[in-house]
């Protein structure tokens, strides 16, 4: 996320909006002028109504919600806390990620407003930038929490603090366990349905482009801010080492085992800028044809990208696709509505982004079509196999001319970002659609594991002669699959 104060952005949307909005409709949900919605978390109370934390130390819990209009109203249900950025409700309980703790708060008495708020950890620091973001809390599969701390970006007035750009537990006894090291500005922490934690991280120094990154025990994740904390007794998995500015991201692992490739890069620029909040879609078709994969969103593009991820020779790995663009403002967060539709929650403050707001919610609603798209792309071990939301039309799958591919990968260096280095064109030698059309077969000459393999299919239209809603792809091919 940029850390300059920037004025909102009116970019052009893609081409394609006007076809995204009949697949995927969105919904403003208005807030009085004296409301300053700069939406940090969201969660949904038992009855479904969502609740709201705002940038701004105030927490709402939104009436109406589900207004086809958006004539929501808004209560305020508590207030003065520090720049709170995630929300959770787990057991009677409202937890919440400060800047300085997690906390957790509850209404007692069933009036819409906080009773009671105490401390569940306040284990770590701060320096005194006002970058050191706290992003949280989300439960694992131990029952701990999960939160991640930004580094901070320049001066440091209370001297360096401990901690800072890391994955950290908390158990229930409030203890805080150091999990991962080497993050630089982890937006987005969420819990997959099957148990393990992924999160998201910004483009900058030491982080050639944004990515979405599995979370384990001892992990390392390329910025080496705070490994200076690594020597302390809390971290129990030995010191990951010092990387090397300007290596390839897919060497760097030869010089320092403990470094975790991503599962997805976000090319700049082409899947957004500033990747944050995500969630499964666990809505069984509920919300289109893309139940199983992950939607995330993105600060600067005020948009969402699709991610399909599989796990090849024991790594999480997988595949972006643009999805919706044209909310008001940048997202941050997401979180399921109780009719299915997916609450957005949007703040620029202190960062540039699209659209015409500087803050807001809106809801994401699936108006029922199916969009032609590409559903799937998984590695092979000679290639990639797609597979579609409706059946494509055989001639033109099987026309080489129907596809275009590269590949690129980013440098592990102190500079800003990276660009795509050692890029090259890749060879399509074969294109095999199944007979049913639901699938096709790539063969693709020079394969490179660690790169971003980019598809292009102008030349692919479904069976009643549709092109795709969106005809780009990114796969990141970490690992090849075996024979």
């Amino acid at each position: 996320m940029v850390a300059a104060l920037l004025a909102p952005l009116a970019l052009a949307a893609p081409q394609g909006l006007a076809e995204e909005s009949d697949y995927y409709r969105i919904v403003t949900l208005r807030a009085p002028d004296d409301v300053v919605l700069e939406v940090g978390g969201i969660a949904l109370l038992s009855d479904g109504r969502p609740l709201v934390c705002t940038r701004r130390g105030e927490v709402f819990v939104v009436e109406n919600a589900y207004d086809p209009d958006g004539a929501a109203r808004y209560t305020l249900f508590a207030e003065g806390l520090q720049e709170p950025l995630g929300l959770l409700v787990h057991q009677g309980w409202i937890y919440v990620a400060q800047r300085g703790e997690v906390s957790r708060m509850r209404d007692v008495d069933g009036d819409d407003r906080v009773d009671e708020i105490e401390t569940v950890c306040d284990l770590w620091r701060v320096s005194g930038n006002y970058h050191e973001y706290l992003f949280g809390p989300r439960l694992g599969p131990g029952g701990e929490l999960w939160i991640t701390t930004n580094k901070p970006f320049g001066d440091e007035p209370f001297g360096q603090a401990h901690w800072r750009g890391f994955a950290l537990r908390i158990t229930p006894a409030g203890e805080m366990l150091p999990t991962c090291a080497g993050l630089r500005s982890p937006a987005g922490v969420e819990t997959s349905p099957w148990g393990e934690v992924f999160y998201t991280d910004n483009q900058g120094e030491w982080c050639g482009a944004s990515k979405l990154a599995h979370l384990e025990p001892g992990d390392f994740h390329g910025h080496p801010h705070g490994l200076f904390s690594c020597k302390e007794p809390q971290w129990t998995y030995g010191y990951p080492g010092d990387p090397k500015s300007g290596t390839l991201m897919p060497e760097v692992s030869k010089d320092i085992p403990s470094f975790k490739p991503p599962a997805v890069w976000f090319p700049y620029d082409k899947t957004g800028k500033s990747p944050a909040g995500m969630v499964w879609d666990t809505s069984d078709g509920g919300f289109g044809p893309f139940g199983g994969q992950l939607f995330v969103s993105d600060q600067h593009h005020a948009a969402l990208f699709r991610v399909f991820l599989e796990e090849v020779n024991g790594h999480w790995q997988g595949a972006v696709f643009p999805f919706r663009y044209g909310f008001q403002c940048g997202v941050i967060r997401v979180a399921w509505g109780a009719d299915g539709s997916l609450f957005a929650g949007e703040t620029n403050r202190g960062w540039g982004g699209r659209g015409s707001r500087t803050h807001g919610l809106e809801r994401l609603i699936w108006t029922g079509a199916t969009p032609f798209e590409v559903r799937e792309m998984r590695a092979r071990p000679d290639g990639f196999e797609l597979a579609f939301t409706e059946p494509v039309d055989l001639g033109a799958a099987a026309a080489l001319e129907s596809y275009r591919m590269e590949s690129y990968t980013y440098l592990l260096h102190a500079d800003y970002g990276s660009d795509e280095v050692e890029k090259r064109e890749l060879a399509i030698t074969a294109a095999r659609p199944a007979a049913d059309g639901s699938r096709v077969r790539l063969a693709v000459e020079g394969l490179r594991a660690g790169y971003v393999h980019e598809l292009h299919l102008p030349g692919v239209k479904s069976r009643a002669g549709a092109p795709l809603l969106h005809e780009q792809a990114y796969y990141t091919l970490i690992e090849i699959p075996r024979e």
